[in-house]
């Protein structure tokens, strides 16, 4: 009996990713260059390990080591006892008091604009491009037509792994900031299928860059389209009141036009996301139809008391002083690594080492880790297949003695 043939069907994304992975993070688990069980902490950015010894790290995203102030402390151990750990609520149904404080302290960090609170930036993301893709934020009107999601090759995964749900609003596509025409390309068949365009970015990139986000609005203006800027990682490192990166590049001010992302877990020291938007018609909608909001719970009551202490440092100057150190540190470490990282130069707290293969990435995380050193090593697909990363993610609270240790241990190994 001849047997029906049976269709090949195309990867999806999934598939390829797993397929395109090699083995090299589950080696470097495995060799203890990653996953480091913490068991403690000293004052600064010296971490107690589960084997019992204590090393140096560059791993945490707390640029402005915030989490570790006494305000944010007390003011979650406050919390703790009057509420206990969590709330566990829609916020639709029970707004803990210290909900409406961050978002009065956020509007006044950003001007007057609307800050709208999510359990992470990746919640952001799933509640907002949604909405603002179908024409229900009123600030952002959409074309007859619908619209088009166009995603920077380089934004973060939050917001890549989210292309399939968008394309069921409308066409999600990717393009690439670093190819000549492809996002004017992308934007013109935008235009030519009676849709407004939505660019999704980052701001600062986690493993490297700092987007030109002026550039890419300007680049929009022709269009009507509208940009949705995820800048968690520039978050409180920029600005006078600690209002990011993309903020700040954009004049202190949130065009029209314009959606930031914020993370209130890196920089902030807190726990949690936000949305800003111009109007409190936007936070309306938010809050009627953004599913994270009112479907899923509030940021735990503990943390959610120290973002608003964080907020007020970030309005009384504690934040800009921090600040002056960590662009202090970044200057010493581009000093010491003599301009060779990624990102050296750049008011970025990101620095990476790069290597053209795998294997010299693991000799230069071994290295370090044989010294006490920790640091986040990032393979395919977060870089180039083949090719590896060693990421630094330097600190207010790093000292020069930390600095000058990490880079005598990566001229050792460029050297050798």
């Amino acid at each position: 009996m001849i047997q029906p043939q049976q269709e090949t069907r195309p990867a999806n994304w999934v598939e390829s990713r797993i397929n395109k992975t090699s083995d090299s993070l589950d080696v470097a688990f495995e060799q203890g260059l990653t996953g480091h069980v913490v068991t403690g902490r000293k004052p600064g950015k010296v971490v107690c390990l589960a084997d019992g010894t204590e090393a140096l790290e560059f791993v945490s995203c707390s640029y402005l080591g915030l989490e570790e102030h006494p305000a944010l402390v007390t003011a979650a151990e406050e919390a703790l006892r009057r509420f206990g750990v969590h709330l566990s609520t829609s916020r639709n149904r029970m707004r803990p008091h210290y909900l409406g404080e961050l978002e009065d302290l956020l509007s006044t960090v950003y001007r007057g604009n609307k800050a709208v609170p999510f359990t992470s930036v990746g919640t952001v993301h799933l509640g907002l491009l949604p909405l603002l893709g179908a024409g229900a934020l009123p600030s952002y009107p959409i074309a007859p037509g619908g619209s088009t999601f166009l995603v920077d090759k380089t934004a973060h995964s939050s917001m890549q792994v989210l292309r399939g749900v968008l394309d069921q609003i409308g066409p999600a596509r990717r393009f690439d900031l670093e190819t000549p025409d492809s996002l004017e390309s992308a934007l013109r068949e935008a235009r030519r299928d009676g849709r407004t365009p939505i660019v999704l970015i980052d701001g600062v990139g986690s493993m490297g860059g700092l987007i030109d986000v002026a550039g890419v609005l300007a680049a929009l203006a022709p269009y009507q389209g509208h940009l949705y800027i995820d800048d968690a990682h520039g978050i409180s490192v920029a600005g006078r009141y600690g209002a990011g990166y993309a903020f700040e590049t954009l004049g202190d001010q949130l065009p029209l036009n314009v959606v930031i992302a914020g993370s209130l877990s890196k920089a902030f020291g807190g726990s949690g996301g936000f949305a800003l938007v111009p109007s409190e018609d936007d936070v309306r909608v938010l809050r009627k139809f953004a599913n994270p909001l009112v479907f899923g719970h509030s940021i735990m009551l503990p943390l959610l008391a120290a973002n608003v202490a964080s907020a007020r440092l970030h309005l009384d100057g504690e934040v800009a002083a921090l600040q002056e150190r960590l662009w202090r540190n970044t200057e010493v470490f581009d000093e010491l690594t003599g301009n060779r990282l990624v990102n050296a130069g750049l008011r970025s707290p990101v620095r990476g080492a790069h290597f053209d293969t795998e294997a010299a990435a693991f000799r230069a995380a071994t290295a370090l880790k044989e010294a006490g050193v920790l640091i986040l090593p990032a393979f395919f697909p977060t870089v180039a297949k083949g090719t590896g990363l060693i990421r630094f993610a330097l600190s207010s609270l790093h000292e020069r003695g930390h600095l000058e240790t990490a880079a005598s241990i990566l001229e050792g190994v460029w050297n050798g």
